[in-house]
């Protein structure tokens, strides 16, 4: 139930989360002061030329036009807000170390701008104590009886972007704070843009979020090392993923891929690892998981140059084709993408390459290659199609008879879907 009190509140960071979180607070009536340091992004957003699905485009149209959404660069502003929600990116480095840079910033312009009164809601990914080493103990040293006078909470995000099924208002957000009155406080809030489930402390709520991508993490490394064994065997892996699909208890379906992107799975099981170590503690299933993930696009790139060696031709010189740069299917995100590692790969080991994504008309690499779409790939003539990600709205069609990797059986599926043969395989 939509709490009756109409609150002010202060978005920091208008990311995937940030701005979609601002816009569904909005519609629910309240006032928002929408915080964003990045002038270019503030100006996007103002031309929604944003990555939104096509709902939150509407509201930011509506958004745009009402007083009640104040787009600002000012973190001053945020002592008008009786709530504020961090919402700012937590990657990690070139060594797999967190990069707090941006929320240490964040945090300390609430904290600067902060009134008695508030609550103060983390959502960005962390280690485990973050809230209260960012949050609520500077705010103890400006003075503040945190939990009394101010209230301090974190409550994981958990949008998918581009997922229509799920949208925020329907999936639970866990919410812990540093006191039940706390709790209460960040869960009124955050209720009224999804349902809440309670936990003890910030503790239990950023550990939350850990083992959620944690998880996700290990059984993506599964998926993918099965489907090796399978192909190792001359058995196909999506065949038997839908049959051990019908076992209603026990089991759970991973597709496997070319890799994992994105702001999550890459990025937040390293947050743990990385605390863990620090603990002197370990988690040596996830170790290895992470590591598989991270070596997953060399392997892809080496089974093309086995596929292209049974073929008579070698690496060096062959034309090959990927599918879809982005992170996944339906978002503009090239964040992690495992396609910019098999791409820097095939062009370090001499492959002629290019790549098609209506979504990213140009690409940079890290070694300062800049690539462009292929606007009609039908029309390229190819030794080897890499499909990483197939969006929807696309038609690929114009694959059919070509020579292809495709280790998460997308194209196969969509294909049998054209030729009428129904789809096979189930998604994880």
């Amino acid at each position: 139930m939509v709490p009756v009190e109409v609150p002010t509140v202060g978005i920091v960071g208008l990311g995937y989360v940030g701005l979609p979180t601002a816009l569904g607070l909005h519609e629910t009536g309240a006032t928002l002061i929408a915080l964003e340091i990045s002038e270019h992004r503030l100006d996007a957003i103002r031309r929604t030329d944003v990555d939104l699905v096509a709902d939150d485009h509407a509201r930011l149209r509506l958004a745009l036009g009402s007083d009640a959404f104040r787009l600002t660069s000012d973190p001053a502003a945020l002592a008008d807000a009786d709530a504020v929600i961090v919402c700012v990116p937590t990657p990690v480095d070139e060594h797999l170390v967190p990069d707090l840079v941006a929320l240490r910033a964040a945090c300390a312009s609430v904290v600067a701008n902060a009134r008695a009164g508030q609550v103060i809601i983390l959502t960005s990914t962390s280690y485990v104590g973050c809230t209260r080493d960012l949050v609520a103990t500077p705010l103890e040293k400006r003075g503040f009886t945190v939990g009394t006078d101010i209230h301090v909470a974190f409550s994981p995000e958990r949008i998918d972007p581009g997922n229509v099924r799920f949208p925020q208002s329907v999936v639970p957000r866990v919410v812990g704070g540093v006191s039940a009155t706390s709790t209460r406080r960040a869960a009124d809030v955050i209720s009224r843009v999804a349902p809440t489930h309670a936990v003890s402390s910030p503790e239990a709520a950023e550990f939350t979020k850990l083992l959620e991508n944690s998880f996700r993490a290990v059984n993506i490394a599964f998926a993918n090392e099965m489907e090796t064994a399978t192909r190792d065997l001359g058995l196909e892996f999506d065949e038997i993923l839908e049959a051990a699909s019908t076992k209603p208890f026990g089991f759970m379906p991973f597709r496997a891929g070319t890799g994992v992107g994105g702001h999550c799975i890459p990025c937040d099981p390293h947050y743990l690892l990385w605390q863990l170590r620090a603990a002197r503690g370990s988690a040596p299933i996830l170790e290895e998981a992470m590591t598989a993930i991270a070596e997953r696009p060399r392997e892809i790139v080496a089974r093309a140059t086995e596929l292209l060696a049974d073929r008579g031709i070698g690496l060096r010189g062959a034309r090959v084709l990927v599918v879809g740069v982005t992170y996944k299917p339906g978002v503009d995100d090239i964040r992690e993408s495992p396609a910019l590692e098999i791409l820097h790969e095939l062009l370090t080991r001499g492959a002629a390459v290019d790549y098609t994504d209506a979504r990213v008309p140009e690409l940079g690499l890290r070694d300062g290659a800049v690539l462009r779409s292929v606007a009609d790939p039908a029309a390229v003539d190819t030794d080897l199609v890499i499909v990483h990600v197939l969006h929807p709205g696309v038609d690929h069609t114009w694959l059919a008879g070509r020579p292809l990797l495709d280790p998460s059986s997308r194209a196969k599926e969509l294909l049998a879907r054209v030729n009428g043969r129904g789809p096979l395989g189930l998604t994880g």
